[in-house]
């Protein structure tokens, strides 16, 4: 009786979000994956929803060689975006490598939500940007899909190596990152070093006209005007815990999940030098 009164008062918290944004965009969850953190995922959607909800790449990890990692959080991430979506929100899904294969159903619906290649969306204030995964723009000799089946093996044996680490009495708290982890974000980290990643998806979003990017797959959140247009990475949710809002009024903001032990888990504006020329 206790579980089916926690799953009604869940399921009463997801329908009643305490941030209601114009526009949110969220990326790289990697549902599946050792490194995904579900609780941390679920917690932030059940406190903010949108009119559109934007799922910029690799939501799934469908490359993930070994056995997925799946629980009944899992089911409530998917069935959330489900509920919103049936409620009214716009809930649109643009693949990325991880979940390459779900690029054959571009222009059609899985369920209720929109899958595509790539949108353009426009904000409140009238600025237009591109919207896309961004595996596009990865250096020539890292496009090939054999890099992301490496690339999902090596951080599978290194995440089940630390899982068994911590089973074996080295133990961290929850929201204290191991060395593993360290390792891991900065080989990604590596793999995008320098500006490169970021100039040719704003070259890209350029020649169409926009004035802006948004995109995930580098697992480096940034929002900026660096290179003339904005340019906004949602981040992760496997080290970064971020995603990016509009507001009303057509403002963009990048958003920092609250950390467990606080007292809610909502999102909160990042401030600092990239504010400045985000609104139109």
């Amino acid at each position: 009786m206790a579980q089916t009164l926690q799953e009604q008062e869940r399921l009463i918290a997801a329908l009643r979000p305490t941030h209601r944004h114009r526009t949110l965009f969220i990326s790289d969850l990697h549902l599946g994956a050792l490194g995904c953190r579900p609780e941390r995922i679920l917690a932030f959607l059940e406190q903010n929803d949108a009119e559109t909800i934007y799922l910029v790449g690799d939501i799934l990890d469908t490359w993930y060689p070994v056995v997925p990692q799946w629980t009944d959080v899992h089911d409530s991430i998917l069935s959330l975006l489900q509920r919103r979506a049936q409620a009214g929100s716009r809930v649109i899904y643009l693949p990325g490598n991880h979940d390459n294969a779900l690029r054959d159903h571009c222009g059609t619906h899985i369920g209720c939500f929109e899958v595509t290649e790539q949108a353009l969306h426009r904000t409140a204030d009238g600025r237009s940007f591109l919207v896309l995964h961004g595996d596009c723009a990865d250096r020539r000799m890292f496009r090939a899909h054999v890099w992301t089946r490496i690339g999902s093996w090596m951080d599978g044996a290194l995440r089940g190596l630390d899982t068994r680490l911590r089973r074996w009495g080295r133990t961290l708290p929850a929201d204290e990152r191991s060395a593993i982890d360290v390792i891991l974000s900065w080989v990604k980290a590596l793999m995008h070093f320098g500006d490169g990643f970021e100039i040719r998806l704003t070259d890209m979003a350029r020649a169409q006209g926009q004035d802006g990017v948004i995109c995930g797959h580098s697992h480096q959140a940034a929002l900026h005007s660096d290179h003339g247009i904005v340019f906004a990475n949602c981040g992760d949710w496997v080290d970064s815990f971020t995603a990016i809002a509009e507001d009303a009024q057509g403002r963009i903001s990048l958003l920092q999940a609250v950390e467990p032990q606080r007292a809610a888990t909502t999102g909160r504006p990042v401030a600092g030098k990239d504010a400045p020329g985000l609104a139109g």
